[in-house]
Order: structure tokens, then C-alpha cells, then sequence
């Protein structure tokens, strides 16, 4: 039996040619600016190579050269990041990205997609979407879809996320070398959330790792959503909580919510790190100011941007298979922990703590 050839790609075209894929991307779009030697070279590599566009990606649905990022939470910062990384992918190759942003609720959401997809987008890319698998899976068989910041797996779409797991872990490793022992974790717990999303794997992580030291007992979920107000709102929730009660460090979850509990309990009067050693995830540019210096997860956020553009666009040229990366995350240690005033020399021994400080 005759091995079946792998079809020809854009990028293949590119390295045949010796151009950019963007150089190939406006020959096949008859884009202004191309030179006749630059056509020519191109179509010729096309020709040695049997290149021709999916007759579903560019023939039948027609081509509009403009990808679609949906994403909900506009005051989430990190979501610009991976914005930026998906951008700059788009842009080398001749797309146009436009963002849109839904508000809260499955309804909002999918009249938002379906508005992108009638406006024929060649792809979507989307951030973090909410509801069941089962309706990703129905979209992404009728437009190539890229879910970031969503748990695999998916038979019909792709996946960029952060591994969550670790990350968490990470979190309470540095923590529990430091010495503490009460670690709580403000939880995303609105809207109910779905398998495989960020907030779902994240807190699994948290628990999993709280076990793993043999915290068991001290495992507590402080309910909320990953947003600045209800980052606020917890805060103060532990804030009222007495002394002898209140956890000496937090697992914030995001960036943006930690950065609001770092912000109601300074009003409170309780001091971060010496009461409270606070940790986020996300390494949004705010986290890195001199006055907050926020210890971190850092999850390359344009990084996977970058990614997810890409598997969107090979998904546009003919890939059916789908993937699931996992970008692995970093802990970057700031100023907003350190040992608890409780701890014993011990507990607190530098020599422990074996993670890169930024």
C-alpha cells in the first residue's frame, strides 16, 4: 500500500521559497506590495510542492484574512498579554485580529461567538469561554477553533493552558518552605466551574499540594470570583476573620484578584507579607511595581498566545488532529512573602528555599 503524502503547508511553501510566511500569506491573497519576482518565486514553489489551500478553509467559507478572539473579562490584564502574543503571529502572516468581549452568561457569550462566526472569521480564538465541552466541541466542527486557557482534552478544537496543577504546587512549596503551615486559596467559585477550566485545575492543584505536606486540615477554599471587587471583597472576609484564625499566607488565584486582597487588607491594617504572605498567577505588568511587588506565578502569557495563534492558523490551513499544549510555569518571588512570624529558625532556613528570585 502506497504511504499517503503529507499534505503541503504555508510554512512549507515559505521554507521552499526561502520567504516569510507572511510573504506567502499575500501571494495567496494577491495582497498589494507583492513584486512579480516574489510571485513568481512562490507560485513556483507551490507548483513543486502541490501546495493548494483547503478547499473548507479558503474555497467553500471564502477567506476574510481576520481571526477572532473572544474573551470576557476585559479588567483581567493578562488576557492583553496573550492578546499581544497572538497578534504578533497573526500580523506576520497578513491577519487582522478583532477582539470582542462578551459580559457574564453562557447567553452573552454565545450570541457573541455566533456574531463572529456570521461574520465569516477564518478561525476563533477563545479566551477562557465558559459552558460545557459539548458546545465547544459543535462549534469547532464548523470553524477551526483554539480554546487558551482551557483545559484538554477536545476532539474538535485545541488547547493553550498553563499546567495549573504545577503552578499551584509551586505556590504552596515556596510557601511551606517558608514555614507556613495556614495557607488558604481564593477560589473562583462564579459561575460553577466547568472540567478542564483554569479555575477548576488550579484549586485541584492547591488541594493536592496542601495534602501532599500533610496539610490537609488547613485547607481552605475562600470563595469568590477572579476579579479586583471580589479580590476586595476577600480581603476583607479575612480581614474579620480573628487572629488566631486567619490563614499567614493566600494562594490569590490571579494577579487581579490578589492584587485586590493586597489592597483591602493594607486597609485593614494588616501587613503583607509579616501577617499575611500574599502569592498571585498570571505575572501581569502590575505585579512587577516597585510599591506592590507581587511573588508570582508566571505563565509566559504572550508565549501562549503565540502558540495558540499558530495552532489556530495551521488549523485554517487543513489540520484536523487536535492538540493540547501545556506551557510549563515559573514561581518569580517578589515581596509579598516570607516566613510567618510564627515560624521557628528551622522552618525558615534559607537554604531551603531553591526557587529563582526575580
Amino acid at each position: 500500500m502506497t504511504e499517503q503524502l503529507k499534505r503541503a503547508t504555508i510554512s512549507d511553501v515559505a521554507e521552499h521559497a526561502g520567504v516569510s510566511r507572511a510573504a506567502v500569506s499575500k501571494v495567496l491573497r494577491n495582497a498589494y506590495g507583492v513584486s512579480p519576482a516574489m510571485r513568481t518565486k512562490v507560485e513556483d514553489s507551490m507548483a513543486l510542492l502541490n501546495y493548494r489551500p483547503l478547499a473548507s478553509a479558503r474555497g467553500m467559507r471564502g477567506s476574510s484574512y481576520t481571526l477572532g478572539v473572544f474573551l470576557v473579562d476585559l479588567s483581567n490584564t493578562f488576557f492583553s498579554v496573550l492578546v499581544e502574543g497572538v497578534r504578533d503571529v497573526a500580523e506576520e502572516l497578513g491577519y487582522q485580529v478583532l477582539i470582542g468581549q462578551a459580559r457574564q452568561g453562557l447567553d452573552a457569550q454565545q450570541k457573541l461567538i455566533e456574531a463572529m462566526v456570521d461574520r465569516r472569521m477564518d478561525g476563533l480564538l477563545l479566551i477562557a469561554p465558559f459552558g460545557p465541552n459539548e458546545e465547544l466541541e459543535k462549534l469547532g466542527r464548523t470553524i477551526p477553533v483554539v480554546v487558551l486557557g482551557r483545559h484538554g482534552p477536545a476532539m474538535h478544537f485545541d488547547t493553550v493552558a498553563s499546567d495549573d496543577i504545577a503552578g499551584s504546587a509551586l505556590i504552596v512549596d515556596h510557601l511551606v518552605a517558608l514555614g507556613h503551615q495556614r495557607i488558604s486559596m481564593l477560589a473562583n467559585t462564579q459561575p460553577s466551574s466547568e472540567p478542564g477550566m483554569p479555575q477548576t485545575v488550579r484549586l485541584e492543584g492547591y488541594d493536592i499540594a496542601m495534602r501532599k505536606h500533610g496539610l490537609d486540615e488547613w485547607i481552605d477554599h475562600v470563595p469568590g470570583r477572579w476579579g479586583y471587587e471580589s479580590g476586595l471583597e476577600a480581603g476583607r472576609s479575612l480581614a474579620k476573620r480573628p487572629s488566631g484564625k486567619r490563614p499567614t499566607a493566600l494562594h490569590g488565584g490571579a494577579d487581579v484578584a490578589a492584587l485586590g486582597a493586597f489592597t483591602s487588607l493594607f486597609d485593614s491594617g494588616i501587613d503583607i507579607p509579616k501577617d499575611i504572605s500574599l502569592v498571585g498567577y498570571d505575572n501581569v505588568p502590575a505585579a512587577s511595581l516597585p510599591p506592590i511587588g507581587l511573588t508570582t506565578v508566571d505563565q509566559s502569557g504572550v508565549q501562549m498566545g503565540r502558540q495558540a495563534a499558530e495552532l489556530l492558523l495551521s488549523r485554517i490551513e487543513g489540520r484536523q488532529e487536535s492538540q493540547h499544549i501545556l506551557v510549563p510555569p515559573r514561581l518569580i518571588i517578589r515581596k509579598t512573602t516570607c516566613p510567618p512570624a510564627s515560624a521557628d529558625a528551622s522552618s525558615t532556613d534559607p537554604s531551603r528555599r531553591s526557587f529563582p528570585v526575580e
